[in-house]
């Protein structure tokens, strides 16, 4: 099969969206598909003009690259499929509509926002008219993979056109995680962060956007701290931190245990997994979920909201919390609630604890590389056979 892979460039800097693209690449390719990559080069955008970067790049984006796609099509085999590795490529839709195509759907947190059903997250103008843009883009699409059955329901829902085929290929892992050593786990991140982690710590790993809700991890673990009069470290890695949190962290009276790590390569993640009590993940909202799968392959117990798509992944398997409450006056109870959660996880015994790790890796084992990539072309299979 001759593949075109459409994906965002290299220049917008964003990391979740480039691995899966390249997970794609290479696992067709070891698949005896024949990959081709077609991506906005950048060219208006490195011109030295720093306060029109973002319009710059649209320029490359979405005047630029048509002209150059529709050049290529001129010259590409009518057998070839054309795949979006991100349903936020909508706007390159329309330029294949008529060909083989599928589009894979991650999330659509920014559409729901630009829409306003997401009052935390409110949406400039020029923000509305642009997923708007992509939105009737990706609706031009016939074909569609989503990472979750609640990705797929807000496809169905968003899509003003008609789709002739949609289906659920849940992520894997994009890279190998394994259940390490405890105690050494914790020595490396020492040696690592100079923080002394000997007695366990509770894990956050995510950005600053609104939905990972780090503000909601501060409130558990201090409510959590107050209640149960035991220290542990919370780690928190990820994005730098907003102002908002550093705030959070300063007037905490625990605040010489909360500690932001950034930067931290790949190489530790899967010790800092291993090493965790808990994996602490109250998200509002998710397009999958990450973590908590690169967690339960580590080894490392999962505490996250009981919403899909996060109860989707965490399956039976992981230790649910209500997802916070839109009204602060509910607030207080939830965080009772939820800090009762982290106290019960933290107080398993050496058998409830080996019980729930290895019932997490099972778990796991249903999200791995082979078998979403294999999902995947079977899809691309079918696609081909319906058109």
């Amino acid at each position: 099969m001759r593949i075109v892979l459409f994906t965002h460039p290299d220049f917008l800097g964003s990391q979740s969206m480039p691995r899966y693209a390249n997970m794609l690449l290479s696992g067709m390719q070891e698949r005896g598909h024949e990959v081709v990559v077609w991506t906005p080069k950048a060219r208006f955008y490195k011109l030295p003009l720093k306060s029109f970067k973002k319009w710059l790049g649209y320029i490359d984006q979405y005047l630029l690259f048509p002209i150059e796609v529709k050049f290529k099509l001129r010259h590409c085999s009518r057998e070839t499929l054309f795949v979006f590795a991100d349903q936020a490529l909508g706007p390159w839709v329309p330029l294949v509509k008529n060909r083989d195509h599928v589009v894979h759907c991650h999330d659509f947190l920014a559409l729901k926002s630009a829409l306003g059903t997401i009052p935390e997250n409110p949406i400039s103008f020029t923000g509305k008219v642009y997923q708007n843009y992509i939105r009737s883009g990706f609706s031009k699409g016939k074909y569609f993979i989503s990472i979750s059955k609640k990705t797929q329901q807000d496809l169905h829902e968003f899509h003003k056109g008609k789709i002739v085929s949609s289906v659920v290929c849940y992520n894997g892992l994009s890279r190998p995680f394994f259940s390490l050593p405890r105690i050494a786990s914790r020595s490396v991140l020492k040696t690592k962060l100079n923080i002394t982690l000997s007695k366990g710590y509770i894990m956050h790993i995510g950005g600053n956007q609104y939905y990972k809700n780090r503000k909601g991890v501060i409130e558990i673990y201090e409510t959590w701290r107050s209640t149960y009069n035991t220290k542990k470290h919370l780690v928190l890695i990820g994005s730098v931190p907003s102002d908002e949190l550093n705030y959070l962290r300063q007037k905490s009276p625990f605040k010489d245990d909360i500690h932001f790590i950034t930067d931290l390569s790949d190489d530790y993640i899967n010790n800092a997994y291993s090493g965790a009590n808990c994996l602490l993940f109250p998200s509002l909202d998710e397009g999958f979920g990450w973590p908590i799968i690169e967690a339960m392959a580590s080894g490392c117990p999962v505490i996250t909201t009981n919403k899909a798509p996060m109860n989707e992944v965490g399956g039976a398997t992981a230790f649910y919390i209500d997802p916070k409450p839109t009204d602060s006056k509910h607030w207080q109870q939830w965080k009772e609630d939820s800090a009762k959660m982290l106290e019960k996880v933290l107080s398993l015994n050496t058998f409830q604890r080996t019980l729930a790790i290895q019932k997490s890796f099972k778990q796991s084992q249903k999200f791995t590389k082979e078998y979403s990539l294999n999902a995947i072309e079977a899809m691309y299979k079918e696609i081909k056979l319906i058109v």
